[in-house]
C-alpha cells in the first residue's frame, strides 16, 4: 500500500513541517513505513508531498489528519491549527505499459538496516527516477537488487496512473499536489505540539 501525505497545493510552510512531522510520528508508529519518493520544502524536513509504503493495510487513516502548533516560523501568528492530506493510493499488481526503458533512469546504493552479512557489502537498494516526469522512486525491502527494481518500479506505476486519472488535463508538476484545498472537518487524527504527540480521542 502507498500512502501519500500532502500540505495541498496553496499549504502554508507550516503545512509543510506538518507533512514531515507527521510522516515521522507514522514511521515510529508501524516501523515498516518506507519513504519512496517526496518534494521537500523550504527548510528542513518539510515537504509538500511525500509518499510512503507499507505492507500493512493502513487505509483507515485516509482523510485529513490535524497538527495543533503555534508556527514555529511566525511568532505571534494566531493560527494554530494545520491540516494534512492523507490518501492511499493502490498498489499496481504489475508494471504498467506506461513505463519505457528509456524513460527511467536506475542507480543502485548500499542498502542499509537489518538483514545480516549481506547488509552494506551488496548493492541492494534501488533509485528509479522517471525522466518525463522527474518522480524519483526508491526502494530498499527486498534483499535483491532486481527484486528492488520490480518493487520501484510496480510503485512508480501506481503513481504515474494516479496522477493521470487524478489531474489528466493538468500539468505534471500540478497533478503531484493532489488537493488544491484540503477538508478540515473531522480530522482522522490529531497531532500536538513539535514533538508531533498523537491526541487520543
Amino acid at each position: 500500500m502507498i500512502i501519500q501525505l500532502s500540505s495541498g497545493v496553496v499549504g502554508p510552510l507550516e503545512c509543510r513541517v506538518g507533512v514531515g512531522g507527521i510522516a515521522r510520528a507514522l514511521m515510529a508508529e508501524f516501523p515498516d513505513l518506507e519513504i519512496i519518493t517526496g518534494r521537500k520544502g523550504e527548510v528542513e524536513g518539510a515537504y509538500s508531498s511525500l509518499l510512503l509504503s507499507t505492507e500493512q493495510d493502513l487505509s483507515y487513516l485516509a482523510g485529513t489528519m490535524e497538527w495543533i502548533c503555534p508556527s514555529p516560523y511566525r511568532p505571534g501568528h494566531k493560527r494554530k491549527n494545520w491540516f494534512i492530506d492523507v490518501s492511499v493510493i493502490p498498489e499496481a499488481d504489475e508494471i504498467g505499459a506506461e513505463i519505457r526503458n528509456e524513460d527511467v533512469r536506475v542507480e543502485k546504493f548500499h542498502s542499509g538496516g537489518h538483514g545480516g552479512q549481506n547488509v552494506n557489502k551488496v548493492e541492494t537498494g534501488v533509485r528509479i527516477t522517471h525522466i518525463p516526469t522527474g518522480i524519483v522512486i526508491t526502494s530498499t525491502k527486498e534483499r535483491s537488487q532486481y527484486m528492488n527494481k520490480q518493487d520501484a518500479l510496480k510503485k512508480l506505476s501506481a503513481v504515474l496512473k494516479r496522477i493521470d486519472t487524478d489531474s489528466r488535463d493538468k500539468q505534471k508538476n500540478e497533478a503531484w499536489s493532489k488537493h488544491a484545498q484540503i477538508v478540515r472537518g473531522n480530522p482522522v487524527r490529531v497531532y500536538i505540539g513539535e514533538e508531533f504527540k498523537l491526541r487520543n480521542r
